[in-house]
This record gives structure tokens, sequence and C-alpha cells, in this order.
């Protein structure tokens, strides 16, 4: 386990250069920053800002390397494997805590109740007023100290964080660049959970009821249904209100919940669906295939400005 133990690294020259890999995780980002959306940038601000040393451009170095061979992200840890000098690669892993259940039944409230967060958060979206709104509620997104993460490497360097800690950090914020939800679900909800979260409690909030969410024939003898997402028309119809017209006539022309002190921004780039979708396996181009087509859609999309 790397740990600061004031002990010299020099005699950790002499295993050389890290093995070259076929297929790791590169970072996108070539040269300067790495990270373009907030939520990438205000972690690398917050991790720079613990002044951890030359170790972080080291591990830079490694991320656009392709030396990071894979990185799984679960509520809680992030895990990754990281191929260094050695033959056998490293195991590496870094902990935060997750909010409890409670507090994220609280937050989850709050989003719930305003139209514009539900909006952005339902179109695939983490506004940057988000951070905002987890540090009210006594939840800060981000890390406020060094030692509110848990980091480990098998490495025989004794620094915190060595080298493949560092590119580890790096594969972490493009993994929040091309899905911001992974962010939330290092923190303890996933996205289909925070969403069905969210589509519970707007319908219980507006009063809207959805219709049911599986159709089909029964299956068994005994009256089962075959489970089935809605498709076509059905999809449209989900979440309309079962009130009759005769009814609805009197607030015809009013709207449906109270409206937000702003309109909610659904302005999103034409590269939402890669952003969502994430980085390809490395065997059909990994990250740059990623990028490749995320200048593709910019090129042939429509002018978003």
């Amino acid at each position: 386990m790397s740990e600061n133990a004031g002990v010299s690294t020099d005699r950790f020259a002499d295993y050389g250069r890290p093995r070259r890999v076929d297929g790791g995780l590169r970072a996108r980002s070539a040269r300067g920053a790495i990270g373009r959306s907030w939520w990438s940038r205000r972690f690398l601000e917050v991790l720079e800002s613990f002044a951890l040393g030359t170790r972080l451009t080291r591990g830079r170095s490694y991320a656009r390397a392709g030396q990071v061979l894979t990185l799984d992200i679960a509520p809680g840890r992030v895990s990754a494997v990281v191929q260094g000098s050695r033959p056998q690669p490293y195991q590496v892993s870094i902990a935060l805590r997750p909010f409890p259940d409670a507090l994220w039944s609280r937050i989850e409230e709050e989003l719930a109740g305003q139209a514009f967060f539900s909006a952005r958060l339902l179109a695939g979206d983490l506004p940057d007023e988000l951070e905002e709104l987890f540090v009210a509620a006594g939840a800060p997104l981000f890390p406020a100290g060094v030692d509110e993460l848990t980091q480990r490497c098998n490495c025989p360097d004794f620094a915190v964080p060595c080298k493949h800690l560092a590119a580890t950090f790096y594969l972490l914020a493009e993994a929040f660049d091309a899905d911001p939800f992974e962010l939330l679900h290092w923190r303890g909800r996933s996205r289909a959970e925070l969403l069905d979260e969210l589509r519970a409690r707007r319908v219980e909030a507006t009063g809207v009821v959805a219709l049911p969410e599986t159709v089909g024939a029964p299956s068994e003898p005994d009256g089962d249904r075959s489970t089935v997402a809605p498709v076509g028309a059905a999809r449209a119809l989900v979440g309309l209100s079962t009130t009759t017209l005769p009814e609805a006539a009197d607030r015809f022309w009013l709207p449906p919940v109270p409206l937000p002190d702003r309109p909610p921004r659904l302005v999103t780039g034409s590269d939402l669906l890669l952003r969502q979708l994430g980085a390809p396996a490395p065997a059909i181009g990994g990250p740059g295939m990623l990028e490749r087509l995320r200048r593709a859609y910019r090129a042939f999309g429509p002018d978003d400005r």
C-alpha cells in the first residue's frame, strides 16, 4: 500500500520506463489540462489544491500513455489496474465515503421540488448549480481535504499519491466528462436509481399519474404478463394526467406545476448521446474513437449557438 513515510523514492528509478500497453484507457487530452466539463475540472481543481507534488504530473503522463488498463466506479470506491514498469500491473483503489440513504433521500426531495434541476437531470445533464444544492444539504460533492480519500496502491512507492494513483485520478476526471452521473454514482446513487426516484417524487408532488410501464400478453397460465418497455405512442402517454377534459377545462391554460424562478436551461451540445454512452471498448477504438465521433457530431450537427 502506498503511504507517505518520508522515504526517498530515488531507489525506484532503476525500475525504468513503464511497460508499453496496447488497448489501455488513454486520456483524450494530448496536452494541456485534462477535463472539459465543470464537474471534471472542479474535481481536478480540488485534487490539485491538495499540493500533492510532481506525482500528479507523472500520473498525467501515465494517463495519456494508456497505462491504465481498467477503471471501475462503484458507490464509495474507484478501482483501477495500472501497468507500471514491472510485469505485473498494480491494483489501485480510491475510496470516498458515500452519502447515507437518509441524506440521499433529503437531496432527492430537494431536486424533485425544483423543476429546473429535475428537467436538467432527466435530460442527462448536471448543471453547475447542483454543487451549491449539495453543499446546502450538508453533502459536498467533492472532498474538502485529502484525508477524506483513502488511497491504496500495491506498488513499492511509499508516496501518496503514487503515479499510478494519480493516473487513476485523471482517468476518473475524464470518466466524469463522459458520464457526469458517475460522480453521483461514486457518492452512492446510480443514474437509474436517482432518475427513477426523481420521477416518482415528481409524480407524487404534481399529482400526475404515470401509466403502467409494462405491457404485454399473458405469458403464463396463471395470468403473469411479460415485461415489455412502452414504445411508440405509449411512451408519449406515460406521465399524462388521468383527469378528464371537463374536469380540467377551468385550468386548461394554467401550468401543470409551479414554474421555477427562471426557465430551465435545456441547451445541450450535439454530443449529448456520446456523453451518456461513454467510451466504447478498447477493441473498437476506446476513448480515441469517442473523440473522433464527437468531432464528427459537431461538424455535421446543427449550429446550437
